[in-house]
């Protein structure tokens, strides 16, 4: 059975449910794989690599590997026993991703297959890697690597889990793919299955995405991940993708320190990673979400809705205010006759604002998860954006469409988009269709009210950083004093308690003082009783006595 690549008539995955797709489980493969395998010293661990790529049960004609020798001292060499497409490059710049990336740009094949060096594939993992990329053409998928600490063979055997058994298991992973049945939840990061030791990825996403940073010192495979997500990919993991890993990594090892170096560069690239973004209000290199204005409305207008999106709660955010700048002349005008004066206005008022970016078109930095187009002149509520936000990752949405005015002149909308499902979209959209549609279909399209989210056409009084935090001392010192009130009245009741406690006592004791009473009542009324019966029948002895004498 031949299994076409996908297009956009075919089966659309919604959100990262690859499970939809179903890939057929025999197929006529046609597309070419490029296996980058960069390197650094570990001869004996890369030959047993190589004899691991030899063996595979992929057509070898469709297989090309690239070993990119990152400087090794000796420099490294082909073993005998390798792929038949096989080459050896040199890359001098130190680094993995420089080492991949050199790789990349060798690479001719329809699908990039990263393998690190000491990582040996069982002999049906290309081709069940492959079998997922045949049938849609935005996958990433990722082989389930074991770690062994075996003796390395001097030649690779034909039974690799006699050879390397026991091993562990990727742990980390393992874990993110039960927690999330295996990642077709709405998880928000699956990006994080991306590991560069045995892991494939369409190769025109890989193209969408750009190469790996090299800037990173660590994470970039995680980076990349992120990227590769933005630009719409859906990450699998394959469980007949198997590979053992010759040794313990680094991760492994160091764990701690290795996550400490990481985390201090990838917050600044991944804005997905909130929990690394615990400062309340400084800035990052990638922002969370983006708003387009169109700058063109008028200085009035364009003001009091930038300035209340600076003033909201929302502070990991760029605004793009989106106008003619360029054709700003400096010649001598008369400022107030100024054909353009309300675009200098808006130019010169916002110039030197860090967070806004003054551009000649709506284009946004394709990292960024969210962008907002949202129309000049209306003005979100302090929580607007974050509560959309909200709405957006709690339903996995791809477009959030806000209705702001409806008229029988048409409907004015503020759009909330999710930059990932829009370029998965882009790359599914079937001729004609709206691409709008084509996002419901991968991720899902919503509207709400605009007032239900506090967008309104007149600005609000913004509460600057020194009122608000006079606003948090005053709410600190009155639930101090609310505190100190609950802790008296608490004691107050504690005593109220203590004393109905006693009373309680008391009242027990006078119940017990009353029965017995009551009971010694009952004794002295039944003895007066008996005394009454017995006086009265000796009165009536003595009178029958007196009647017969």
């Amino acid at each position: 059975m031949r299994a076409e690549p996908a297009s956009g008539s075919g089966t659309r995955v919604r959100g990262n449910d690859y499970r939809m797709l179903e890939p057929p489980e025999t197929y006529t493969p046609t597309l070419r794989v490029s296996v980058v395998v960069p390197a650094y010293g570990g001869q004996d661990k890369l030959d047993l690599a190589l004899a691991g790529l030899a063996r595979q049960t992929y057509p070898a004609g469709l297989i090309e590997v690239i070993v990119v020798d990152n400087g090794s001292s000796p420099p490294l060499r082909l073993p005998a026993e390798r792929p038949e497409g096989t080459r050896l490059i040199v890359c001098h710049d130190p680094g993995r991703a420089a080492a991949r990336n050199a790789g990349l740009a060798e690479a001719t094949g329809d699908v990039i297959h990263w393998l690190d060096s000491d990582v040996v594939l069982t002999p049906g993992s290309i081709e069940a890697h492959m079998r997922w990329h045949h049938a849609a053409p935005y996958l990433a998928v990722t082989s389930y690597i074991r770690f062994t600490d075996a003796p390395l063979p001097a030649e690779l055997p034909d039974d690799l889990e006699k050879a390397f058994e026991p091993a562990e298991p990727h742990a980390w992973i393992v874990d993110l793919i039960e927690r999330t049945n295996g990642l077709t939840d709405n998880t928000q990061r699956p990006f994080s299955l991306h590991v560069g030791g045995a892991t494939s990825v369409n190769a025109r996403l890989v193209a969408a995405a750009g190469t790996m940073d090299d800037e990173l010192i660590l994470g970039q495979d995680t980076e990349m991940g992120y990227r590769l997500y933005q630009a719409g990919a859906v990450f699998v993991p394959e469980p007949r993708a198997r590979a053992y890993h010759l040794g313990p990594t680094m991760r492994m090892r160091d764990q701690r320190p290795i996550d400490r170096v990481s985390y201090a560069f990838v917050a600044d690239r991944i804005p997905a990673y909130r929990w690394l973004r615990s400062h309340p209000s400084r800035q990052w290199k990638v922002p969370y979400i983006a708003i387009v204005v169109d700058g063109t409305a008028g200085y009035e207008q364009v003001r009091a809705t930038v300035d209340a999106l600076l003033a909201g709660t929302m502070l990991d955010l760029s605004i793009v205010v989106v106008g003619p700048w360029d054709s700003l002349g400096r010649e001598r005008r008369a400022p107030l006759k100024d054909p353009d004066l309300d675009l200098v206005l808006v130019h010169g008022h916002y110039l030197h604002e860090g967070r806004v970016r003054l551009a000649v078109s709506g284009e946004v930095d394709p990292g960024v998860p969210y962008v907002l187009r949202l129309p000049a002149g209306w003005v979100p509520g302090e929580d607007s954006l974050a509560r959309l936000l909200d709405l957006a990752r709690g339903e996995g949405l791809g477009l959030v469409n806000v209705l702001l005015h409806e008229s029988k002149d048409g409907v004015v909308a503020a759009r909330l988009e999710r930059a990932s499902s829009f370029a998965r979209a882009r790359i599914v959209v079937r001729p004609g269709e709206e691409l709008d549609d084509a996002v419901d279909d991968v991720a899902g399209v919503a509207w709400v009210e605009g007032e239900t989210y506090g967008f309104a056409e007149e600005a609000a009084e913004l509460l600057g950083r020194r009122s608000a935090y006079r606003a948090r001392l005053k709410a600190e010192a009155d639930v101090a004093r609310l505190t100190k009130e609950a802790e008296r009245l608490r004691a107050q009741v504690t005593k109220w308690r203590d004393e109905a406690g006693r009373w309680r006592k008391s009242a027990v004791e006078l119940r017990r003082d009353v029965s017995t009473l009551r009971r010694q009542l009952a004794a002295a009324n039944r003895a007066q009783q008996s005394m009454r019966v017995l006086l009265a029948t000796t009165v009536k002895r003595a009178l029958g006595k007196r009647l017969r004498g």
